[in-house]
């Protein structure tokens, strides 16, 4: 029953003209940037950070979440239609979307994409609305030690589930504390690693690392490659509802696929990327039925499947930031970016102390589900449209808005700069074939840590054995310990790096 008053509570929130009008900006803005190739969702959160200082922050926060998740719809429509994943986790989805456009099923390839995106999002939603709770619950039990065990393993799940090397991925996550470690010192109040620049003793912008890292670096990464390999899609998209065949494949793939990436979304590291790839290979492993169309040739399983576990997971990663405040990928990390802004502190204290931008923000999550259906399936042709604006007049006004969104939070030029910086940085880690990702996790961790380590060592007067004497934080360290010793066993290693090959 709590729940039925909880919800209640949520759509007189959400229900307001004001939330309804940001939800619906959140889900416009989330499908343009998901339509349009090289524009994530991290870098067009990390663009409009600034912009959510003038507003309340329950409506700051359903706009962004409105964006995550309509990303996850609009990437879709690139990978079938132009063969371009307009966002990382439509990657899988262009093997059979675009093979589906070939042979003049784009309608019903949408349709797949759309309803499987719709239900799965309806289903990680109520998911979060029924496990956040007494997830909440035991939240209150952690003390500091309990806290920089979560944050170890929340680490350790962003290196496993990171595609790509191993050993990059933990890089990253280092280089990320690295950074999180420059500024004021919590405890003596001296300046570290600031070399006498004024500007660095309050430490480095979040923004300016999200911006740069992922919009400029896209941009530039962006820019390096041809125009050729772009392939508009003209042809007008008819028939848009399945055929009786269609729903009988689709139906098993869509359940298989949100089951999946609703378990994927809530680890720490997860979210939509891995459980689009996830539910592919699952597809894959099924027994096609006789007259089934092969997978690689267009076969609708293998675009209902990832697009619905991509949508689920993109729902439950907001889990653990609201239950934990600890962000499991990069786009909930700048959540917690648009949170601190806000001066509300991630963590289970937000649902006794903020019950409205809680449950108002759950139930925002239905409201714009619905909207992206509307949004997606009828104006499928003024999205198409896009995709035919050419990047050069693209990418300037991405670099100008990125430009003036990051002098605004603070009106400082040096700002510019730092964005200009790791842009380059940005940039670099593309061509060595590292992901930016748990850069950002270690970054937003690392302060957190740092300050619960002290804390706890504080308390148990320099002893260190209190992490494995407290039977929550030792059973935490075990679980990160028991991934990293999976993760490293030939066997495993060999079939992750599998896992992330598109072939």
């Amino acid at each position: 029953m709590d729940l039925i008053h909880n919800l209640s509570i949520g759509f007189g929130v959400a229900f307001t003209f004001t939330n309804l009008l940001y939800c619906l900006i959140g889900c416009i803005l989330g499908t343009l940037i998901g339509v349009l190739p090289g524009i994530g969702p991290v870098a067009t959160i990390a663009m409009l950070l600034p912009a959510t200082y003038a507003l309340p922050p329950v409506s700051a926060l359903i706009m962004l979440a409105g964006i995550y998740y309509g990303a996850q719809y609009g990437g879709s429509t690139t990978a079938i239609l132009v063969n371009l994943p307009g966002e990382s986790s439509s990657v899988v989805t262009v093997i059979d979307g675009y093979q589906m456009a070939r042979k003049g099923r784009a309608g019903p390839a949408l349709a797949a994409a759309g309803l499987g995106s719709f239900f799965a999002g309806c289903v990680g939603t109520l998911i979060l609305a029924a496990f956040a709770p007494p997830l909440t619950e035991l939240a209150f039990k952690f003390g500091p030690a309990e806290y920089f065990s979560l944050m170890i393993l929340g680490l350790i799940g962003a290196v496993v589930l990171a595609s790509g090397s191993l050993l990059k991925a933990i890089a990253m996550i280092v280089l990320g504390l690295l950074l999180g470690l420059v500024g004021t010192d919590v405890n003596s109040g001296v300046a570290r690693y600031s070399f006498d620049i004024p500007e660095l003793t309050d430490g480095i912008g979040f923004v300016a690392i999200a911006m740069g890292v992922f919009g400029y670096g896209e941009i530039i990464a962006n820019l390096s490659r041809p125009d050729d390999e772009r392939e508009v899609f003209t042809a007008k998209v008819s028939g848009l509802f399945p055929t009786k065949d269609d729903f009988k494949r689709m139906v098993p793939a869509v359940l298989r696929g949100t089951a999946l990436g609703s378990a994927l979304g809530i680890l720490p590291g997860g979210g939509a990327l891995l459980a689009a790839f996830a539910a592919y290979t699952i597809e894959k492993k099924t027994k096609l039925k006789p007259g089934e169309v092969p997978f690689g040739k267009g076969n609708i399983r293998g675009v209902a499947a990832p697009e619905s576990a991509n949508n689920a997971g993109a729902q439950t990663s907001f889990i653990p930031l609201l239950t934990l405040g600890i962000p499991p990928n990069a786009v909930m990390a700048l959540m917690v970016g648009a949170m601190t802004i806000h001066n509300i502190q991630p963590g289970p204290q937000v649902m006794t102390s903020n019950p409205e931008l809680f449950w108002g923000l759950i139930a925002s999550m239905w409201l714009g589900n619905a909207m992206l259906i509307i949004l997606n399936l009828p104006l499928i042709g003024m999205w198409i449209k896009l995709l035919s604006v050419p990047y050069k007049y693209l990418f300037p006004a991405i670099v100008l808005f990125c430009a003036i969104g990051v002098y605004s939070t603070n009106n400082n030029t040096f700002d510019i700069w730092m964005v200009g910086i790791f842009g380059l940085v940005g940039y670099t880690f593309f061509k060595l074939g590292c992901e930016p990702a748990p850069l950002l996790l270690g970054f937003i961790l690392g302060p957190m840590m740092e300050e619960n380590l002290r804390r706890s060592l504080l308390l148990s007067r320099g002893d260190w054995s209190v992490f494995v004497t407290r039977p929550i934080s030792a059973s935490l360290l075990a679980a990160a310990a028991l991934l990293l010793i999976i993760v490293l066993l030939p066997a495993v290693k060999s079939k992750r790096e599998e896992a992330f090959v598109e072939d």
